[in-house]
């Protein structure tokens, strides 16, 4: 799997400039920031995510976004995409004259993993550098141990690419936002993609994190709904170091398919039950998004031929693959960059619609610019339109988004994706829902 893991100082920025905030902590120094899109103001805190509203304090005229995204850990393949879909946004926000007539400011920062505090000591130095909006986690698991930080400073958090359904009814004041659906959606799909492929024993292999067993969960009701039902549910913690006692219990289930849910765990997983006599030529097995990923340097040639997947987001046109690629010309895959790019241009246009960049009035206006109004796809025209007075219904390059009330997207795509010889995936199909 290509992990191209780069560090806070290695990060490549361009068009726009920004500063990566140290994600530990060391020295007393003052978090810096820089400058990237501009802002626009005015508040009416009516935003009904969540069950207990954020204290009204209005902005400074400045809007500032930070990230926190991973940079290490488990899911640090994802950064590099998500992170050049907030630059991409940021430089478009930017060339449209920003928010409020000034850049917006851009503070990023490494969201690490649940092993360890990376992602509370940055979301520390956010708060203290003034961020109105904070774009992440990736890690639903991550977002659970900052969320309460975040909203309780009055910051709005979009995460775009959280799926656990744990969020959907979090006490989260108004102000958690995601860009990805819940795994309602994708459970839905997989469990029809098992029983469209006639497999109605199956088995999974779960991450134990709030992501992991809220997929499992959701594949389960789907299956079970169409008649099938799960044989073997083992759950693994992410700090596992072997999974043969795992592998050799799926095997005695005797599925007729496994699903594995995990993250970078997935390559000792199947080669644990490869030594098992379950590996991908002899078993069908299916990945979610959390493992959909490039293994052509991690396995023999046609090790994973066959193998499916699922991953929410809508066809990734050419044209935006190659604006991606302008951003950071090392990306070998673009998961969540369209989720992260509309996360970022609709903070942007929720601050505009509210004229105030504090993020209880940032959130107030997240539901309104998503949906109901005047179709627009680029920042300006939206922009554009909310100048003149306009409702808008931002449609982003994730989907048409649409959000509820409680900050989920209600309508969503899912692909269906399948590996060649070469160990990589390709997309097969697309799978549109309601939430």
């Amino acid at each position: 799997m290509i992990r191209s893991l780069r560090g806070a100082g290695a990060f490549a920025v361009l068009g726009v400039a920004s500063l990566t905030l140290a994600a530990c902590g060391g020295g007393s120094s003052d978090p810096a920031a820089t400058s990237a899109a501009p802002a626009s103001s005015d508040a009416s805190a009516s935003s009904t995510a969540g069950t207990e509203q954020a204290p009204v304090e209005p902005g400074d005229g400045t809007l500032t976004i930070g990230t926190l995204l991973p940079q290490t850990g488990s899911l640090a393949f994802l950064g590099p995409p998500e992170f050049a879909g907030v630059q991409l946004a940021l430089n478009d926000i930017n060339a449209a004259g920003g928010y409020n007539g000034k850049d917006v400011v851009y503070n990023q920062t490494d969201s690490g993993d649940t092993t360890t505090n990376i992602a509370s000591q940055s979301v520390d130095r956010l708060i203290a550098a003034k961020t109105d909006a904070i774009i992440g986690a990736a890690s639903s698991g991550v977002s659970k141990t900052v969320i309460d930080a975040i909203t309780g400073a009055g910051v709005i958090q979009v995460s775009p690419a959280n799926t656990s359904p744990d969020f959907t009814d979090y006490p989260d004041r108004g102000l958690y936002w995601r860009t990805a659906p819940s795994d309602v959606l994708q459970g839905r799909v997989m469990g029809d993609l098992l029983l469209q492929d006639n497999h109605l024993d199956v088995a999974t292999i779960t991450l134990d994190d709030p992501y992991g067993s809220g997929l499992q969960s959701n594949i389960q009701k789907s299956l079970e709904a169409g008649g099938g039902k799960i044989v073997a549910n083992k759950v693994f913690n992410p700090d596992a170091a072997t999974f043969d006692s795992i592998a050799s219990e799926v095997s005695a289930a005797k599925p007729e398919a496994v699903v594995v849910i995990g993250f970078e765990q997935t390559v000792q997983i199947i080669q644990a039950m490869i030594a098992q006599g379950i590996g991908p030529d002899k078993m069908p097995i299916y990945f979610v998004d959390g493992n959909l990923a490039d293994y052509s340097t991690d396995f023999p040639a046609g090790t994973l031929k066959g193998v499916k997947g699922t991953l929410p987001g809508a066809k990734t046109s050419d044209d935006f693959r190659q604006r991606l690629l302008q951003v950071d010309p090392k990306l070998t895959d673009f998961s969540y960059a369209p989720e992260s790019y509309d996360a970022t241009v609709l903070v942007a246009l929720a601050a505009a619609a509210a004229k105030d960049d504090s993020g209880t009035a940032v959130a107030s206006k997240m539901q309104e610019v998503s949906e109901g109004g005047t179709k627009c796809t680029a920042y300006k025209e939206c922009l554009d339109l909310l100048n003149a007075g306009t409702d808008i219904d931002y449609d982003g390059f994730s989907g048409p988004i649409d959000f509820s009330a409680k900050g989920d997207p209600t309508k969503a795509t899912i692909g269906i994706y399948q590996y060649g010889d070469d160990n990589k995936y390709t997309n097969v199909d697309y799978i549109t829902g309601s939430l």
